[in-house]
């Protein structure tokens, strides 16, 4: 059980029979009346975000979020399968709860997924990844001044901006959490 008044960013909370994550808090200390914290809570499973109000003596039980490294071995149509290295258990994944995560995610590759109670909510990706450039225009010399991009395929089948001197076969960086060109590599 954790108090309302030590709700730190970052903290997951069970309130309400939902599980939420503390992005913002407030210590309120009012002219007149009593203190309360004021908070920005993230629902971990549907995204949604609510602000409440808790006396800083409310108590609430501290959630204990499970992040386990796991490789993701292939799709079949609509589930992933993924490998825990350490003891060789296989999990299945529908769509929903992968969502957009592994579109920039090759087979074989590292991704942490995360569980309560044994329910999978989430998935992080590498923050960076390292694909090839399977189809891109070309670029000309000359076409502008600076900065300009062109949309390119990458190899997971991912649509990414990059710059006009990328060509098909490049090896190129990319930010998970943006979707952003890095570098070439």
């Amino acid at each position: 059980m954790v108090s309302a008044g030590d709700f730190r960013n970052g903290l997951t909370i069970e309130y309400e029979g939902n599980v939420y994550q503390v992005i913002e808090f407030q210590h309120v200390k009012p002219g007149k009346g009593a203190a309360f914290v004021r908070t920005k809570l993230k629902n971990i499973k549907s995204g949604g975000v609510v602000e409440k109000t808790f006396r800083p003596t409310e108590k609430c039980p501290q959630a204990h979020i499970e992040r386990k490294e796991m490789q993701y071995l292939y799709s079949d149509g609509d589930l992933y399968h993924f490998m825990d290295v350490e003891t060789y258990d296989q999990i299945a994944l529908s769509e929903d709860q992968v969502g957009e995560t592994l579109k920039f995610v090759k087979e074989n590759e590292m991704v942490k997924i995360l569980s309560h109670n044994n329910e999978v909510f989430a998935m992080e990706p590498p923050l960076f990844v390292e694909l090839e450039i399977t189809e891109t225009e070309p670029g000309f010399k000359g076409d502008t001044s600076t900065g300009a991009t062109k949309p390119a395929t990458v190899e997971t089948g991912a649509l990414v901006y990059v710059p006009l001197f990328v060509e098909i076969g490049d090896v190129i960086k990319i930010d998970t959490r943006t979707g952003e060109y890095l570098s070439r590599v």
